[in-house]
């Protein structure tokens, strides 16, 4: 008989040490991933992260762990859509970790942000991604796609400009 380790999705608390370093460890190495940037993030970054977010009422992580221990991480933001009038919430970050990568976590991840969600009152969820990310063929399968109004007027791009 094989043994299927347990995998739990939970929102994460800030404020707990365990679940803040879980938090951080996981950032970390998915800005370390070539999908991530390729880089760690700074000591700065990782000194405030968890207090940054948890003064930020519009932010809520979920963890997932296969038996106890953390494997991938949502960090999810709450917006707001004006053409519905009604909150949205935006996946910032979704994070496997390479090892655990195609057993289902990723897919058991984007179900718990749409339940939060829609227990939030949320009309649509967002992401970003890049076009050479595999995770696209998840996100896909999973029913995100193109932004578009009018295929006559194209899809929506992702723009930024740094100011730091």
């Amino acid at each position: 008989m094989n043994f299927v380790p347990a995998l739990t999705i939970a929102l994460a608390d800030y404020r707990d040490p365990r679940d803040a370093a879980d938090v951080i460890a996981l950032l970390d190495a998915y800005a370390r991933d070539p999908m991530g940037g390729g880089e760690p993030l700074s000591a700065p970054v990782k000194a405030r992260l968890t207090d940054d977010l948890a003064a930020n009422r519009h932010a809520f992580s979920l963890l997932a762990r296969r038996d106890d221990e953390a494997v991938g991480l949502a960090n999810c933001f709450m917006g707001y859509s004006t053409f519905a009038a009604a909150p949205l919430v935006n996946i910032h970050d979704l994070v496997v970790l390479p090892g655990h990568r195609g057993a289902g976590i990723g897919k058991a991840l984007l179900a718990a942000i749409e339940a939060e969600a829609l227990k939030r009152g949320a009309c649509k969820i967002t992401l970003e991604v890049l076009s050479g990310n595999p995770a696209r063929h998840l996100y896909a399968a999973c029913g995100y796609g193109d932004y578009q109004l009018d295929p006559a007027a194209g899809h929506a791009l992702f723009w930024q400009k740094r100011l730091t």
